[in-house]
This record gives structure tokens, C-alpha cells and sequence, in this order.
């Protein structure tokens, strides 16, 4: 039988994703009857892939998904938290902390891991996109570039960390926001004419859809977007180039002249937005131009993963670890003021009141407990409130003359 290769919910929730070793390790512990040794162990990150020396925190909600109902606590970062992979003395910063019988979650380190280092992945590079793009458009079309199953996680991702749009339906409907889109060069080939097909667009499709006219399918991106502005008037919204790099040679040149033509002939309203293999790097080389937006796909939904590893660092209480790790529970402190980041030893049972080193404000801690004994005691913030929170810390950091 043909079917997809995914792994649902159910799969996933009952530890099916993870590796066997896990399994194994499980089946010899209960045998010898260590499968309940209490273990504190820590979420970290070695380094931040791209050189970047901050990165944006995601999975969590899903994390708490994949944990709640079983006998543990979990102490983790907020969503969309801003963090760097060690303090400003060099320790390794844990994102989070599990704590409790070792077997009750073992099996799921893997899917554990996999939540975390992909969605994070995406969102540290999309909020590096935001934080450099200045108030620029930001629309996530990247769905056509991973697998289908993986769709609202990647525009998710990018949707808290700052992007102003996403263009996949399901994802749209799971962040309870409008899909974005313009049209595709198939609309405009199957009518044979620009004007014949931006003229039917304009009257078929609803209102409330922004008009942004393609304007690289058959002619010369300067003489097309006369041709849209042309056709359809004070209705048109914007112009989208998506020329191949085959064509593209200085794109920012073009799109200065695009600019230009529109400007003296009245259409000084009309925005440009470019799309087709747009990174990072593009994004800063154009940041001066006069493009209004991006629609940026295949670097955002292919975007390096984190790799966070969680590690035993106390075993019934007492600090332990293999080579290379810290020993001993930790938690996080963040200035609100200067953001530095510090990491200190930790007794759960109380929160320690700690000044910056660098500017005298008070620290906040950034470990809180999500899951206690299995339920969940903090509600997870809607992603509009995830995705203010980032936009928050980006200002915070730019403010602070910080750079990638």
C-alpha cells in the first residue's frame, strides 16, 4: 500500500520515533530494577550554527506535549526566548532541565531533541532574517521545500520569530492568521497574456487580497510592471519579482529601476517584493534597496538545525556527568537591561535573587517550571504573544548594538 512516510502524534507520544538504544537501556534497568533512579538532566547547545552568537527558542510547547502525563518535572525557557549557548563567564547554558525517574522518560530523548533542535533552528535563523531586514516584509514561503507533514511547524517557526506572513492554508488556520500569497507564473502562462491574467485575478478573487502582480514571466521586469501598474490602476497593491538566478544578474539594480519607472510615471504607491532563493545574506545586501518585502522559502525551511544534547548532570540529587559536561542542577539568570547571561548552581526549592555583574539590575531566572508530577501548571503562550515576545528582544538587542 502507498502511503506517507510520517509518524503521527500517537507514534510519537508513545516513544515509537525513538532510538532503540533507549528502549534497550529501559528494559535492562527495569530488569535490574534501576529504572527508577532519579536523574536531573539538562538541555544545552555546544554552538549556534552560521557563526550566530544568539539563537531564538522553539518547541517548547510541543516539548510540554510530549512530556505531560508522566512523573516528572520540567523546567525549561519560555518559547521564543533569546538565548546564547554559554553565559558570560563560558558555561554551557542549559535550556532546560528534566527531573525525575529516569525511566519514566528515557525513550523519549529522541523526539525530545527533534522538537527542539529543528523548530529552533528555524526560528534562530528567521529572527537573524527579522532582527537584519529592518521593518521590511517578511512572508514564509517555504513550504514547497520540506515535507508536507512538517508545514505549520516551519511557518510556525518563522511566524514567532518575526515574519509578517505565512502562505500554507493548514498553517494559516493552526496560528489563526490569514495565509499570504501573491500568484504563481502558472496563472499568468495558462492565460497567455500578463494583463488577461492579472485582470482575472483582480476580478475573481476576494477583496480583502492585497493585488500583487508577478512580473518576471515573459518580458523584462521594468516593462511588466509598467504593464501591471497599466492594467490594473489604483488596485494594485504591489509587484512581485521572482527572476531566476539564471537572470537575475544585479537584482538590486533591477529592482532600483523598477522602483525608478514607477516612481515618475505616478505609482509612487505600488510596492516591490522579491522572492526566489532569498537568504540571509541577500537580505542584507538589499536592506538599503527599494523592495518593501521578501518572500523567503528554501533558506528559512532548510535552515540548520540546533543541536541541543540532554545530558545526566545529577543522579538522586548528587552532581555527576560524563566528560565535557558541567555537573550539578543550574539555572539561568538574563538581564532585562544589558542581557547578559549568567548560570549559577540551583536549590529548586529556591529563587535566588541575583544582581548583574555588569549593570547592578536584577537578574531574571529563565528555568521555569512548566510540568510538575506530570501536569502542566503554566498555560503555553499563543503564538501572537510568542511572536511579540521575540519582536521585544530583537528591539532589546538592537537597541543594544548587538549583531548576528
Amino acid at each position: 500500500m502507498v502511503e506517507f512516510y510520517i509518524a503521527d502524534s500517537n507514534d510519537i507520544k508513545k516513544g515509537r520515533t525513538t532510538d532503540i538504544y533507549f528502549m534497550r537501556t529501559v528494559e535492562v534497568l527495569k530488569k535490574d530494577g534501576k529504572d527508577k533512579v532519579h536523574v536531573d538532566m539538562e538541555i544545552t547547545t555546544n554552538k549556534l550554527p552560521y557563526g550566530f552568537s544568539w539563537g531564538i527558542l522553539a518547541g517548547v510547547n510541543e516539548v510540554i506535549a510530549l512530556l505531560k502525563d508522566h512523573k516528572l518535572d520540567l523546567y525549561i525557557m519560555r518559547e521564543g526566548t533569546l538565548f546564547k549557548p554559554r553565559d558570560d563567564y563560558g558555561v554551557r547554558m542549559p535550556i532546560g532541565i528534566i527531573s525525575g525517574p529516569y525511566g519514566e522518560f528515557a525513550i523519549y530523548e529522541t523526539p525530545l531533541l527533534g522538537l527542539l533542535c529543528q523548530a529552533s533552528g528555524v526560528a534562530t535563523y528567521s529572527a537573524h532574517i527579522r532582527f537584519n531586514a529592518s521593518d521590511k516584509v517578511l512572508l514564509s514561503f517555504g513550504a514547497r521545500r520540506m515535507h508536507p507533514a512538517i508545514t505549520p511547524l516551519i511557518d510556525y517557526a518563522a511566524y514567532i520569530a518575526g515574519f509578517d506572513g505565512i502562505s500554507a492554508v493548514i498553517s494559516a488556520e493552526k496560528l489563526g492568521v490569514k495565509p499570504t500569497g501573491t500568484m504563481p507564473h502558472a496563472l499568468i502562462i495558462i492565460y497567455g497574456d500578463q494583463k488577461k491574467a492579472w485582470k482575472a485575478f483582480d476580478k475573481y478573487v476576494d477583496e480583502d487580497v492585497p493585488r500583487i502582480a508577478l512580473i518576471d514571466t515573459f518580458s523584462d521586469e521594468k516593462t511588466e510592471a509598467l504593464l501591471a501598474a497599466e492594467a490594473l490602476g489604483s488596485r494594485l497593491y504591489g509587484v512581485r519579482l521572482d527572476t531566476p538566478g539564471s537572470r537575475r544578474g544585479d537584482i538590486g539594480e533591477v529592482i532600483r529601476e523598477v522602483r525608478w519607472e514607477l516612481d515618475i510615471r505616478g505609482y509612487k504607491n505600488v510596492k516591490i517584493f522579491l522572492s526566489g532563493g532569498v537568504d540571509l545574506d541577500e537580505v542584507k545586501r538589499l536592506r538599503d534597496a527599494p523592495v518593501d518585502g521578501f518572500g523567503i522559502g528554501t533558506s528559512v525551511s532548510n535552515a540548520r538545525t540546533i543541536d541541543f544534547a540532554l545530558d545526566i548532570v545529577a543522579k538522586e540529587g548528587k552532581p555527576i556527568a560524563k566528560r565535557g559536561k558541567y555537573s550539578g542542577i543550574k539555572n539561568v539568570y538574563r538581564c532585562p537591561r544589558c542581557y547578559s547571561f549568567k548560570v549559577v548552581t540551583w536549590d529548586k526549592a529556591t529563587d535566588k535573587k541575583i544582581k548583574c555583574d555588569k549593570c547592578g539590575s536584577d537578574m531574571e531566572r529563565l528555568l521555569i517550571k512548566v510540568i510538575e508530577d506530570g501536569k502542566i501548571i503554566i498555560k503555553p503562550p499563543k503564538p501572537s504573544e510568542t511572536r511579540e515576545y521575540v519582536l521585544k528582544q530583537l528591539e532589546d538587542i538592537r537597541r543594544l548594538g548587538w549583531s548576528d
